[in-house]
């Protein structure tokens, strides 16, 4: 594969949504869990898409603002396309909406849905993980301990929410 620019192109910033994102939804998940409240997936779900598309537009806005020159062109058109180039970040956090989704319409039990969210994302943070690295130039077994260095972010807020929980 070929290897990216170290500052820029449209993959770079896929990548980062997708880690940022997964990362993201992660951790509202686990902290979204609810000991002794009632279970709202629904409500959940909602929260974990707001508070992504809220990441979103700050990031996108704080990139714009800190690249901002008085002098540029179309400054309004920059600052649309700085953030529309966030939607990785959101679309990140879909499967672990769904799962929520699916998890209030089947009647599933917050403790298992929390599992197995947290389970999806260390793996899909892997992926991401290998993917990237791949994609910039390592060879196979480094981009897989990179990716294996993503999905240990992932297993730590796994393990921060066991223990505070």
């Amino acid at each position: 594969m070929g290897a990216l620019r170290p500052y820029g192109g449209r993959v770079r910033q896929w990548m980062f949504g997708g880690v940022y994102g997964t990362v993201l939804a992660s951790a509202l998940l686990a902290a979204l869990h609810s000991e002794g409240d009632r279970y709202t997936p629904y409500y959940d779900a909602a929260w974990i898409l707001v508070t992504a598309a809220t990441a979103a537009l700050v990031h996108g806005y704080a990139r714009y603002m800190s690249t901002h020159e008085a002098s540029g062109a179309h400054p309004w058109r920059r600052l649309t396309r700085e953030l529309a180039d966030e939607w990785p970040l959101v679309v990140a956090c879909l499967p672990t909406v769904l799962l929520l989704c699916v998890a209030g319409l089947a009647g599933w039990p917050e403790e298992s849905v929390t599992t197995v969210g947290l389970a999806i994302n260390i793996a899909l943070l892997a992926v991401w993980g290998t993917f990237a690295a791949l994609r910039v130039g390592y060879r196979r077994w480094t981009a897989v301990l990179m990716g294996a260095v993503d999905a240990a972010v992932g297993l730590g807020i796994a393990v921060a929410n066991a223990l505070i929980k």
